[in-house]
């Protein structure tokens, strides 16, 4: 059973065969969260965009549910001109326009993303995590603390250190629960939760 329907992942149909010259790319990086909300509405405004999109299912309560994240949370590939990106930036949806200095390699990637999704691949976002990078909580009891991580463990997992009522606990979550805060931190956590400096 779907949490919400599968939304449009890209528009036009002919998005992927549109000239980079007649229509350059450029990427929205939108606020936390808003990456569905823009491409709502540049549907709406007719701007081409793609936000690729993974299956997450989930069991609650004896149900099997399913919903569609954004394989990049917060980033959405669009096509344009500099008016089609003013419509973007006026949506107050984005937080900035990436210009895209290599447009034929983005084309080739993001294409060959789209033949990797529609041959049946399943996609799963990784996130190149390491000791000492903060995350959030973003599901379960822990949802909204932030931590630090101590050590990976295999490829799914990590023991992250949370501050919770002035102690510190370790605690083990699965990877696609966490979201960085910010990545390569220059303070890294020791094993032993000393902090040391690269």
């Amino acid at each position: 059973m779907p949490l919400l329907k599968r939304e449009r992942e890209f528009f036009p149909e002919d998005f992927f065969a549109i000239q980079d010259s007649e229509a350059p790319w450029w990427v929205a990086h939108t606020f936390s969260r808003q990456d569905k909300a823009l491409a709502r509405h540049l549907l709406q405004l007719a701007v081409p965009f793609y936000l690729p999109c993974r299956e997450h299912r989930t069991r609650r309560a004896g149900r099997n549910l399913s919903s569609y994240l954004p394989l990049f949370p917060g980033y959405v590939f669009c096509r344009g001109s500099a008016r089609q990106r003013l419509v973007a930036l006026r949506s107050n949806l984005v937080v900035k326009i990436l210009e895209v200095a290599d447009q034929a390699l983005l084309a080739r990637e993001l294409l060959q993303l789209r033949k990797l999704k529609d041959s049946g691949a399943e996609m799963i976002p990784y996130l190149d995590l390491v000791p000492g990078d903060s995350v959030c909580v973003r599901e379960g009891p822990f949802k909204g603390y932030t931590g630090v991580v101590l050590r990976s463990q295999g490829r799914v997992r990590l023991l992250v250190s949370i501050s919770m009522l002035k102690q510190v606990v370790a605690v083990e979550f699965e990877r696609d629960v966490v979201t960085p805060v910010r990545l390569h931190s220059p303070h890294r956590v020791t094993e032993r939760g000393a902090v040391s400096r690269v």
